[in-house]
């Protein structure tokens, strides 16, 4: 297989500490032509600027995760739009809200309607992360109306209606061979494939059969294959169209 292009992804991770380089540098062997790697702070976009920086095929983004909001410094847009010059990076991300966890939602909200202005401002896309918080995401997502991407969609088939109508991307992950994902699935078979993006959130949410182990970019072939066979055509076909719409949602 080719053209697998891992529209998001966290080889920073510490679950990655042991073989990082070695991985890293096998991963056009298996296929990979892309990888983005996503900010959830300023320390890590800082990291991941590294990896695009050595490795031709990685690319990176800045921006600061709902949950990585404890030690924000004053002036981190000033921060972000200063890492956003590098030519390798190609969004602001990954942003958005998170209410699973206890942190507070006045906060997160501040800090992505910030993010999603100067998104605006400087006509760059987000990569928009919504768990457990989809009314109030979907509200800021509808004021901005943000060039953006809807990460690790969990969603309903009518709530990936509403953000196509915002003209937004939507990636899925290994998720959506899980026996459970029923909503993924139901949105993989409707889903405009002009619309859809491959991803791994790697190290997590790995597919079957590889599920509860560490993902990382070569396991999209799974997904990719589970998608062909909900849409009735080849994983080449989902991977090389994916590929193609990863490619100009990045401006690759």
């Amino acid at each position: 297989m080719a053209n697998i292009f891992d529209a998001h992804a966290h080889y920073d991770d510490k679950w990655f500490d042991e073989d990082r380089e070695e991985l890293l540098r096998s991963l056009p062997e298996h296929g990979v032509s892309g990888v983005v790697c996503n900010a959830v702070d300023l320390n890590s976009a800082e990291t991941i600027r590294g990896y695009s920086e050595k490795y031709p095929y990685i690319w990176f983004t800045a921006g600061f995760h709902p949950e990585n909001l404890e030690d924000m410094p004053e002036n981190y847009l000033t921060k972000i739009t200063e890492l956003l010059k590098h030519p390798k990076c190609v969004a602001i991300g990954e942003i958005g809200l998170d209410y699973h966890w206890d942190i507070p939602r006045d906060l997160q909200n501040r800090v992505f309607e910030e993010q999603l202005a100067l998104s605006k401002e400087l006509d760059y896309p987000v990569v928009v992360h919504d768990r457990e918080a989809h009314g109030d995401t979907m509200e800021l997502l509808r004021r901005y109306r943000p060039d953006g991407l809807m990460h690790c969609f969990s969603g309903s088939v009518e709530l990936m209606r509403e953000v196509l109508r915002l003209g937004m991307y939507l990636s899925f992950g290994g998720v959506v061979t899980f026996k459970n994902a029923r909503h993924s699935v139901d949105c993989v078979r409707e889903i405009p494939l002009d619309r859809l993006l491959l991803e791994t959130d790697a190290p997590y949410m790995a597919p079957v059969p590889l599920r509860g182990k560490r993902n990382d970019s070569r396991n999209i072939i799974y997904t990719a294959k589970k998608i062909a066979e909900l849409r009735g055509v080849t994983a080449d076909e989902i991977l090389a169209v994916t590929e193609e719409n990863a490619k100009r949602f990045y401006g690759i």
